[in-house]
Parts: C-alpha cells; sequence; structure tokens
C-alpha cells in the first residue's frame, strides 16, 4: 500500500509526488481540503486526459478540518513497468506543477518526473505547444469545459502631473493595461455591494466601476461571509498585505442594521476579491473593481479561475 496525500497544508502538490511500484500494488490518494482530482495523462500532454481507460477521480471538495479524509484507490496495472503519469483537473493546477507519476525514470532520462514537470509547468496547461516558449494564453480541463485561462495581468509603477479642483500635483500610480488616469472623482461616490444577498453565494453587484477616493461599502447580509483581496491569478488565495474584513457571522433574523465593512479606492488598478468561507470562492463568490472587461483579465475570467 502506497499513500499519497493530494494538496496537503494547501499546497498544490502530491505528497509524495512520485513513486515506485509493483503491478498490483494500490496507491492510495488522500484528498486534502480544497477541491482537486487525479486524473491520467499521458507524458505529453502532461495535462490532458487520456482519450480512453485512464484513471479519473472526479473532484473530490473536501472542507477545512475534514477527519477522516476522503481516499481514493488506484491498483497499478501490469504494463511492464511503464511509466504512468497523472495531474490535478482543476483549473490552472497542472500548470503550475501539480504532477504525480508512477515508475517514472530517474534525471538525466528525458522522460523523468521532473521533465514531465517541467513540461507541465513550460504549457502551463495546454495541450500542445508548437514552440519551446510558453504560451500567451493557456488551456486546461476543468470541471465543466475546457477553458482557456487568460495570460497573468501585467502592470508598471508610473507617475503622472494631475490637475485636479485647482491644485497641481504629481502621484505615482499602478498604471495597468486599459485603466484610466490617476484623476479623482470630481465629487466623491459611495459604492454598496451586499454580501450574500438573498441568501445566495454572491457579491451583488460583483462587478462595479469606481474612481480614486471613492470608498465601497460592503454590507453583509445572513450567513457568514468575508471580504478578502486576492488577484486575478489566484483568486482564493488573499494577499499577504491585503484588506481583510475577517468573518461577520449575521443571523437570519437580521433585517436591517447590517454589519459593513468599507475600503477608499487609491488608484484605478483592477482590485479581486473573494469570499474566505469554506467552498465559497470555489462556487463563484468572487467580485471585482476596476476590472478592465476589453481585456483578458476581465470578471468573468476571475470568477471562472475561482471555480
Amino acid at each position: 500500500m502506497i499513500d499519497v496525500n493530494v494538496g496537503a497544508n494547501g499546497q498544490l502538490a502530491y505528497d509524495p509526488p512520485s513513486v515506485q511500484a509493483m503491478a498490483g500494488d494500490i496507491v492510495r490518494f488522500h484528498f486534502n481540503p480544497k477541491n482537486h482530482t487525479v486524473t491520467q495523462s499521458a507524458f505529453d500532454p502532461p495535462c490532458v486526459p487520456l482519450a480512453a481507460g485512464g484513471f479519473k477521480s472526479g473532484f473530490v471538495p473536501v472542507q477545512a478540518g475534514t477527519d477522516p479524509l476522503p481516499v481514493q484507490e488506484f491498483t497499478v496495472p501490469d504494463n511492464g513497468g511503464a511509466p504512468l503519469w497523472f495531474y490535478c483537473g482543476q483549473t490552472a493546477h497542472c500548470g503550475q506543477g501539480m504532477v504525480f507519476a508512477i515508475n517514472a525514470p530517474q534525471d538525466p532520462d528525458p522522460h523523468s518526473f521532473n521533465a514531465f514537470k517541467a513540461l507541465a509547468i513550460a504549457r502551463n496547461g495546454t495541450a500542445a505547444s508548437t514552440t519551446t516558449a510558453p504560451p500567451t494564453s493557456t488551456t486546461t480541463t476543468s470541471a465543466s469545459d475546457n477553458y482557456t485561462t487568460p495570460p497573468p495581468p501585467k502592470w508598471t509603477e508610473a507617475t503622472k502631473t494631475i490637475t485636479w479642483n485647482g491644485q497641481t500635483y504629481t502621484t505615482t500610480y499602478t498604471s495597468y493595461d486599459g485603466t484610466p488616469d490617476p484623476t479623482p472623482a470630481v465629487t466623491p461616490q459611495e459604492h454598496r455591494i451586499v454580501v450574500g444577498a438573498e441568501g445566495q453565494l454572491v457579491y451583488s453587484p460583483a462587478n462595479i466601476t469606481a474612481q480614486i477616493n471613492d470608498t465601497v461599502v460592503f454590507e453583509f447580509h445572513p450567513k457568514n461571509h468575508t471580504v478578502t483581496q486576492s488577484s486575478f491569478s489566484t483568486p482564493c488565495e488573499g494577499l499577504p498585505n491585503g484588506f481583510k474584513s475577517g468573518f461577520k457571522p449575521v443571523d437570519a433574523t437580521v433585517t436591517d442594521n447590517f454589519p459593513t465593512f468599507s475600503i477608499k479606492i487609491t488608484d484605478t488598478a483592477p482590485i479581486w476579491g473573494y469570499c474566505g468561507q469554506v467552498g465559497h470562492c470555489q462556487k463563484g463568490m468572487v467580485f471585482a473593481i476596476n476590472a478592465v472587461e476589453s481585456g483578458p483579465n476581465n470578471f468573468a475570467a476571475f470568477q471562472q479561475l475561482a471555480q
């Protein structure tokens, strides 16, 4: 019996990532919190399921604190000791190196486990590549359908002289392709977003535009949600220095004077966020402020990445 942890400690990894086994041995996959798969592939392409006959665990969502962890078993076939290759089918996980192998040759063999992992990362989850350079966009097999993952967003710091309200000053801001100049609102506005509107796992509205000096007020409705800042590429992981409301439990009997959490807009770059309650982000409970809808890093793409 060979035990392998899937996504232990929140990592996008199988532990151990590669094992040696005999025909008839049983590999027990222990699924840790979050939502992963064990899906059999070929060495190339590394992030695409075998056309027929390959092992598929399906998605196994696991809440934090689950004990015992769910387990699925794989019996090693009598294939003469040939390598077997696997990956996680969750969106973008394979492209980040979440792969596994049985009986992979050792380095420096070109079909070693490290070569398999490097190929998955280089392809960034795509089925095929016509060049040695990583593609500008990626394709991953997800729970719902084949999905094209946008490239990571790019931004730089820029300095601009602003004339506003009779004053001229110089400001440094995040220059992001498609965002407006960092000119404050003539009259600052308050934007209100309902968290968990009508008992649903949603922010309402989930995608807004706000100017510098505007305030965004999050109003928490019944259940227990959070407002947690993340990044486009990792929708369900909090930024180390991002804003966090913490959990805001609200009783079902509350009908007014809802608790709130506010942020002030200081930049025109997109702001991404999610609910930190177990499983909510993965069900699409995310929001965006100033997402650039004309480009690939739009709100719909962000929400798809979360699911």
